[in-house]
């Protein structure tokens, strides 16, 4: 069997892996020594006993043959052999069964050697605590022969398995609760990393093995200089557009007093370049802006399209999708800022837009679809990049911009721990855009 079939049946996660690294040398230890402990103690010891014990059941049945009747054989036996314990009467059983109870190994090793080496040898009936009757033939018909069963076999043989059961679970239970303490710390690593990609901050302090507390302060080092890196590109594009938004004020009255009518496309200009001020503030927040919160994203959407028609623009609402409800963890300001750029894209670039929302126990989907000329799949990984226009593929007369608006969306998915993925809409042929986020 190929190592790639028996992936399909291995543990998926780390724990199941490691009980069962743990767990299988243990119990192939076992089931070896309790194999050898069989043969060489239950069959052999058996073995050597059973054939003592034969020679004595040959000469009890000689004696026995040898008397005129069987009563006369049985005292025959007791008075010239001197076996006290080995007690000889009539069988009444007409057909004698081989009784033994289903765990006891060593009777079934003594049963099969009595039949190979005493001749005569019927039955045995080892159900009777602490006795074995054997039944053999003889001259004055079928005798029934008792005898202590510790001349036969070691006494209480199934301890040894009930000792290797139980040592077996006790182990078992002591490296369980072990392997639990050492995996703890990977699953706290597991869950601060991943709420970190979410853009969650949990708190997080190294523990465990030095192996895992040199993991866990990897972790944090870079957690720390991603902050900072954030942080630090966050307050340079703030603190430029900030900086650039009072000549511009300036220009703006300044061409607001003139008369001269070609300041009316300087104005304009002005106006675009307000604009993307405004944008690069916008990617210059990114994601980083408020704390994750519990966010219904039916009513946020739909307050969303509100305003967009409020402010006189095409946007329909869809009827939600499936019977899902419930809150999200989001950052609401920065979930609202990437729907939003999605829909201002949708009907700066078409006609009109659709939203809708699909919720379900595992995921959160917004999506949003427009009329408008679309994105070619080859060009749409270059769509997401920051200050990318596409201009041959979509209506460059139809608005200004520097290329931030899916480059924001992008920014605030992935900090959400979900993406964003574009497609066409099969309802009305332009660009469809799926903002997916795992719950």
């Amino acid at each position: 069997m190929s190592f790639d079939l028996l992936k399909h049946y291995m543990p998926r996660g780390i724990y199941g892996r490691a009980a069962l690294i743990l767990l299988l040398p243990v119990v192939f230890l076992q089931l070896v020594v309790t194999v050898i402990f069989a043969q060489r103690h239950f069959e052999g010891v058996t073995y050597q006993m059973t054939d003592v014990l034969v020679r004595e059941l040959r000469l009890v049945l000689d004696v026995t043959d040898a008397a005129p009747t069987a009563l006369e054989g049985q005292r025959a036996v007791q008075q010239q052999l001197g076996v006290l314990d080995i007690i000889t009467t009539p069988s009444e059983v007409a057909e004698p069964p081989n009784d033994r109870v289903w765990y006891d190994y060593s009777g079934s090793v003594m049963m099969r050697r009595l039949s190979e080496q005493l001749d005569g040898y019927v039955a045995a009936d080892l159900v009777t605590n602490g006795e074995v009757r054997i039944y053999a033939q003889s001259r004055h018909g079928l005798l029934a022969i008792d005898f202590d069963r510790r001349r036969i076999s070691a006494a209480n043989p199934h301890q040894m398995f009930v000792y290797t059961i139980a040592f077996g679970i006790i182990m078992t239970l002591i490296a369980s609760i072990y392997l639990r303490n050492q995996l703890r710390p990977i699953k706290r690593l597991a869950r601060a990393a991943e709420a970190f990609g979410r853009g969650r901050h949990m708190p997080y302090t190294p523990s465990g093995a030095i192996e895992m507390r040199a993991a866990g302060n990897a972790f944090v080092d870079m957690r720390h200089r991603l902050e900072r890196h954030i942080e630090q590109r966050t307050l340079m594009l703030s603190g430029v557009s900030h900086d650039l938004r009072t000549p511009l004020t300036r220009l703006r009255l300044g061409l607001a007093m003139l008369d001269d009518p070609e300041a009316e496309p300087l104005l304009g200009d002005v106006a675009d370049m307000q604009g993307m001020l405004d944008e690069f503030l916008d990617f210059a927040k990114g994601a980083a802006e408020g704390d994750p919160v519990d966010v219904d994203p039916l009513a946020m959407v739909e307050d969303i399209v509100t305003g967009a028609c409020r402010a006189g623009q095409d946007v329909t609402l869809m009827p939600r999708e499936g019977e899902g409800r419930g809150t999200v963890q989001l950052r609401e300001v920065a979930m609202r800022r990437a729907v939003d750029n999605l829909i201002s894209n949708g009907v700066r670039y078409g006609a009109r837009a659709e939203v809708s929302v699909l919720l379900t126990e595992k995921t959160l989907r917004i999506r949003v679809e427009d009329d408008g000329p679309g994105i070619p799949e080859a060009q749409r990984e270059e769509a997401t990049r920051p200050f990318t226009r596409l201009d041959p593929s979509r209506n460059q007369d139809k608005g200004g911009g520097v290329g931030l608006g899916l480059a924001i969306a992008v920014d605030i998915a992935r900090s959400h721990g979900g993406i964003l993925r574009l497609g066409v809409s099969e309802r009305l042929g332009g660009l469809r855009a799926d903002i997916v986020i795992a719950r």
